[in-house]
């Protein structure tokens, strides 16, 4: 079966100016032996070769990676949307130039609750900063998406940090569950809330919202709201599963190649690109097995009884691995919490 890439969630740098309580990867200090420049155009280019229709460019701190927009411009010359993924920390107003130089499609800009919880889990003036550099962006007309990691603290701030929010022009507002895994495992952060009340306050707040609300993958699955939480109102935009090597990858610093860059754990790498070429490891059917592979007889769990495992899969593989080590069941699924 021929596996066609849309997607790819590239982490140029891990160099970072937070080390937040709960950074999956563990950001900070750019890894030893980073992809060069030369390296990244090729890969730029690979990802043409391959079809790839849109990049998330993530760190690390996108900005303190010097030839960011030379990898950009690569992607965009290309025909590929490209949207960064900033903390906000180190935005200038000379990046606005930089950002429209190069084509970019959008900027999302990480908030993760009021000012107080933002600043504690990030670093102390972090809130004022990113919103600085949402309202710069805003300004100059670039599209501006709002991303928050929800753990069992901030998710209990929904309805203030909405009410600030829609005050904005903003693109979009995801939700997505902070995962155990890098510095939240090793701060001992206390990830669970309940997805079935943030997905219920996303249902009741999205008509009225000025911009598109919804959940990431790793939120779910299957209760009456699902055909309109995931940003689309439309009423079918179900969750089809974990698309990890399906129609995404992703790429970190060293050029470890992932089906997705939440997959943060040597397991899960299929293969580097100073070693294979991406369509190598792309087109290799053995690879992405977890996915490629599946059939509902994997599920485990409460997932294996439901008539809609077959459909979601058992949710999130990463957001599962990290939790309990079993990827083909959903710890806290919405749907199961209700019944």
């Amino acid at each position: 079966m021929k596996y066609n890439l849309r997607m790819c969630v590239w982490e140029i740098t891990l160099a970072c100016c937070f080390s937040c309580k709960y950074c999956g990867s563990g950001g900070g200090k750019a890894r030893e032996n980073e992809l060069t420049t030369e390296e990244c155009l090729d890969v730029a280019d690979q990802l043409k070769e391959l079809g790839c229709r849109r990049v998330s460019m993530i760190g690390g701190e996108v900005f303190m990676r010097r030839d960011w927009k030379q990898i950009v411009k690569r992607l965009t010359d290309h025909g590929i949307c490209v949207n960064i993924i900033t903390n906000g920390y180190l935005f200038k107003n000379d990046l606005i130039q930089d950002l429209n130089e190069v084509s970019i499609e959008s900027v999302s800009v990480s908030l993760d609750g009021p000012k107080a919880v933002h600043d504690k889990y990030r670093q102390e003036g972090s809130f004022d900063r990113a919103v600085h550099a949402m309202e710069t962006l805003l300004s100059a007309g670039i599209p501006v998406s709002v991303i928050s990691t929800l753990n069992s603290e901030n998710s209990r701030y929904l309805e203030e940090i909405f009410s600030f929010l829609r005050k904005y022009t903003i693109y979009a507002w995801q939700l997505q569950a902070c995962s155990p895994m890098g510095n939240a495992a090793n701060n001992g952060i206390d990830y669970r809330f309940d997805m079935g009340a943030v997905m219920d306050f996303v249902a009741a707040h999205m008509h009225e919202a000025p911009f598109a609300m919804g959940v990431a993958d790793n939120i779910g699955y299957f209760t009456e709201h699902e055909g309109s939480v995931r940003g689309n109102m439309s009423g079918k935009a179900i969750f089809r599963g974990c698309s990890a090597g399906i129609t995404s990858v992703g790429i970190d610093s060293v050029g470890n190649v992932r089906g997705c860059e939440s997959m943060y754990d040597p397991v899960f790498t299929e293969g580097n690109l100073r070693k294979e070429s991406l369509r190598t490891i792309w087109d290799d059917p053995e690879r992405f097995a977890y996915n490629r592979k599946f059939n509902k007889d994997m599920l485990t769990g409460k997932c294996a009884e439901c008539e809609l495992g077959e459909y979601c899969a058992g949710g999130c593989r990463s957001y599962n691995y990290f939790v309990h080590r079993k990827i083909y069941e959903s710890p806290f699924c919405a749907k199961a919490g209700r019944e």
